[in-house]
């Protein structure tokens, strides 16, 4: 009996490139009136969390945004929005854009141990295979993984001199294919994996969690997978060694959202907003080249958010994401720095949304 979501997020790519209708594009009008809002707000003066959802006036273009969130939280899982005025605005004051629709849709939630609420995506020199190692700071090529939030936004500046192409597979055709082939490895799926917070646990939380890779409620699938975080969840203190099992349920997942028939691809450009619901989609991106340029190297901006019109998640997701109640302030990773500055942001805009401003 297939799930009341699967006809829409168990797509595969030939579906994607039949169906344009996951990318919106911005026109004219609706680019300049955002160019508009970001250059009138901005102030080099003014943090992140001072601004709020009443300094920008959005205009026409966020009929469009809003559109393509709720495709992503109801539809296909992943979309594209095409036209932010790039061109028209520094890096600075594109990175306040997509600040300003990231608090109209929904709870920014910290993303590391620096407790930062957005990310820039640039090569920095990390090691994405070391114990802290992220990939949002490296120029290598990245396993297939969900981030830890309800949404992810990833809006680019600068795409590489050569690479970075952005990898997208659905989590509910993934787990199809599991079952159909293998029913075995899909009963060890449903079982906790442990993964890593590499190093950036907060005080009141352990160094690693366990999480099965895929969990139902309310009629909905759910996937978690980052191999990277299991693999070094192995050297840690307390983790069980992974079964042979589990070691051929994680090398055929992989295998599978890698298929042909599975991967989407696609560039990112310059100006270009991807949405995608890290419930039911998964995504990596290839290794790239940087110009030699810093003011063309390649920089994107990244936001977690907690939306108002999230689902329940699973009771397995609780250790993780803290709460699992719809439309809560949940996930993220509060990292080393997550004070009542922090949290007071976080009541301020869960309140101007209407959602619960309880944080755990």
């Amino acid at each position: 009996m297939p799930l009341e979501f699967e006809a829409s997020a168990a797509w595969r790519v030939e579906h994607m490139q039949r169906d344009r209708s996951w990318i919106f594009t911005l026109d004219d009008r609706s680019r300049a009136q955002l160019a508009r809002a970001a250059r009138d707000a901005f102030d080099p003066d003014r943090r992140l969390f001072d601004y709020s959802r009443a300094d920008f006036d959005l205009g026409p273009a966020w009929a469009v945004i809003a559109a393509a969130a709720r495709e992503v939280h109801f539809g296909l899982g992943v979309t594209l929005v095409k036209g932010l005025p790039r061109e028209e605005l520094s890096a600075e004051e594109f990175r306040l854009l997509n600040w300003a629709i990231g608090l109209n849709l929904g709870v920014a939630r910290p993303q590391g141990k620096a407790s930062q609420y957005m990310s820039e995506v640039r090569a920095t020199g990390t090691d994405y295979r070391s114990a802290g190692g992220r990939g949002y700071s490296s120029n290598a090529g990245l396993d297939f993984h969900v981030d830890s939030c309800d949404l992810v936004t990833l809006a680019c500046y600068n795409k590489a001199k050569a690479g970075g192409q952005s990898m997208v597979s659905s989590s509910v055709t993934a787990w199809q294919i599991l079952v159909a082939e293998r029913p075995d490895l899909a009963e060890v799926a449903r079982q906790d994996f442990h993964f890593s917070r590499n190093q950036e646990e907060a005080a009141d939380e352990t160094p690693f969690y366990g999480q099965p890779l895929f969990d139902f409620e309310g009629g909905r699938l759910f996937c978690k997978w980052n191999r990277n975080r299991v693999r070094t969840a192995q050297d840690l203190e307390g983790v069980p060694p992974m079964s042979q099992a589990q070691r051929d349920c994680a090398d055929l997942l992989d295998a599978i959202l890698q298929r042909p028939e599975v991967m989407f691809t696609m560039w990112l450009e310059p100006g270009d907003l991807q949405i995608m619901n890290n419930h039911v989609m998964l995504h990596s991106r290839t290794a790239f080249e940087d110009f030699a340029e810093p003011e063309r190297k390649r920089l994107l901006y990244r936001l977690w958010l907690a939306p108002p019109d999230s689902v329940r998640l699973p009771e397995t997701w609780r250790p993780y994401f803290r709460s699992i109640d719809p439309g809560t302030v949940r996930g993220g990773f509060r990292g080393h720095h997550h004070g009542e500055t922090c949290r007071s942001f976080e009541r301020r805009q869960a309140e101007s949304l209407g959602m619960p401003t309880t944080i755990v």
